[in-house]
């Protein structure tokens, strides 16, 4: 029985061609492949010789020799020492050899006149932390492993496959699945990639536009074109806003919140539902600050109506003595144009200046650090992501902007009424200026990291959540407009919600 370590240098295989003539056969580069042992032929094909460790040679055969230097250790495992690189080849002016381990490797050798590369190398040492072999002339050249060609091409991929990486972006900071445990850790780093700076400086004009006219479209369209807000083009607008802010909170922020927090390079988390458990925390919250400020709106109302009787004139209780139904009509609440939600006698425009508020402070939440990912995405993927980024500005500006052109005056002052539009417009532009100049330092994957953007993605998630869910569509299917309105009306506010949780929904794929 032969020993398996003489596997790892040089296997001599002794077939009987007819007794007692025996040929002999010497096969370099042995290594393990899925619990194959594979060889090298001497003219750089593969060769599977066994299925174990082992081989079991005739009694009656010599015993081999091996043929590569007895003092390098040998093993059969992908740690194995490297003393002979072949089946070398060319990809485009570089030449690459498999070494021991399987592995592909650079050969810094470089071919003089017409002569050819050598197919194999042999007698590698190293020197230092560099490792040389010798060329048939006696030459001694450098051998790198280069892990980017080896990503690049699946020619030779032994026990692992070399393109097994699958590499996206969610929310601007890339995802990688699939490789080993190396690769999942070497991906924790910050990665070179390269940048176009000015196109970068240049698109934040872009996404700048496109935001200041999306959000300021529904509210142009009421003043100029007299477009009546509680119409169908406006239902239609407004339903399919509600269906972008639902998508946006549950497809973009809580998935991608969860998978920061489930980023291998952040370690294991000893609370798994950390991201819903902020989205949760931040629900109430919203919740907390609607209801304190629809409380705080209804007593200041009663006292400002208390104060009023108390400075009536005397001669008033006379007329009103004298006409007891005019009493009755100065108590009445006011008209309800648009949802109350349930608060008689509290102004409807009061309830919706609040939650405009709060869809702005989750929308602005999460548009900063749109910003500041979309630019610090490699030259790869910035196209695709910018574009997708454009279009869910336009879309959330459209929610937001058709919200607002929804108020009336006296729901909010007329500085109010164009500040929130500009912030919503400027945000994501800000973010982006913030991430060009750290594009040479930002790392995607370091703990800091992960942990600002998924924090900041669940508190997003759970302020959208509560305003798209209670003041958006209960809002308006339950207890507004909706409610009473007739088929063709709740027909179309039905297709816009859809379609705009379908496409939002959609650019979940690539951001």
């Amino acid at each position: 029985m032969m020993p398996s370590s003489m596997f790892s240098r040089a296997v001599v295989v002794v077939a009987a061609l007819s007794a007692p003539v025996f040929a002999q056969l010497t096969l370099t580069g042995c290594h393990l492949d899925n619990g194959r042992e594979v060889c090298f032929l001497p003219g750089g094909a593969e060769t599977t010789i066994s299925t174990s460790s082992s081989v079991a040679l005739p009694t009656n055969s010599p015993t081999p020799t091996p043929t590569a230097p007895s003092s390098v250790p040998a093993s059969t495992t992908a740690a194995a020492q490297t003393t002979a690189v072949t089946a070398c080849h060319m990809h485009e002016a570089t030449q690459m050899c498999i070494n021991g381990a399987g592995a592909e490797v650079e050969i810094k050798a470089t071919p003089t006149g017409i002569t050819p590369l050598p197919e194999s190398y042999n007698d590698c040492h190293a020197h230092g932390a560099e490792t040389f072999c010798m060329a048939p002339d006696g030459q001694e050249v450098e051998i790198v492993a280069d892990a980017s060609t080896e990503a690049g091409h699946e020619d030779h991929a032994h026990g692992e496959e070399a393109g097994g990486e699958d590499c996206h972006f969610h929310a601007g900071v890339e995802h990688c699945t699939g490789g080993g445990a190396h690769e999942a850790e070497a991906n924790c780093e910050r990665r070179d990639r390269d940048y176009r700076v000015n196109l970068r400086i240049g698109l934040i004009f872009v996404m700048l536009a496109t935001s200041l006219i999306a959000v300021y479209a529904p509210m142009l369209m009421k003043e100029f074109l007299k477009v009546n807000t509680s119409g169908t083009i406006f239902t239609v607008i407004k339903q399919f806003g509600t269906g972008v802010i639902i998508a946006t909170a549950l497809v973009h922020l809580l998935t991608h919140a969860e998978m920061m927090f489930a980023n291998t390079c952040l370690g294991e988390l000893k609370y798994e539902a950390t991201a819903t458990a902020i989205a949760m925390a931040s629900a109430f919250i919203a919740f907390a600050i609607d209801l304190l400020a629809r409380k705080l709106a209804k007593w200041r109302q009663k006292k400002t109506a208390g104060a009023d009787n108390e400075n009536s004139p005397s001669s008033s209780v006379n007329e009103k003595a004298a006409n007891p139904t005019e009493d009755i009509t100065a108590v009445a609440p006011p008209a309800i144009s648009g949802h109350n939600h349930g608060h008689p006698g509290l102004s409807p425009h009061t309830n919706d200046a609040v939650s405009v508020l709060v869809l702005e402070a989750g929308i602005i939440f999460h548009s900063l650090l749109i910003g500041i990912t979309v630019v610090v995405a490699g030259d790869s993927v910035f196209g695709v992501l910018f574009v997708v980024i454009v279009f869910h500005q336009m879309f959330e500006g459209l929610a937001l902007g058709a919200r607002i052109a929804s108020l009336s005056a006296s729901g909010m002052s007329k500085i109010k009424y164009y500040i929130l539009p500009l912030a919503f417009a400027f945000i994501t532009p800000i973010g982006m200026a913030i991430g060009v100049g750290v594009l040479k330092k930002f790392n995607g994957n370091s703990p800091g990291t992960i942990v600002a953007i998924g924090t900041l993605d669940s508190i997003s998630a759970g302020i959208l959540l509560w305003v798209g869910f209670v003041d958006m569509w209960a809002g308006d299917w339950l207890y507004g407009e909706l409610r009473d309105a007739g088929l063709r009306k709740t027909v179309w506010g039905l297709l816009g919600l859809v379609g705009g949780m379908a496409l939002m929904g959609l650019l979940g794929k690539w951001a």
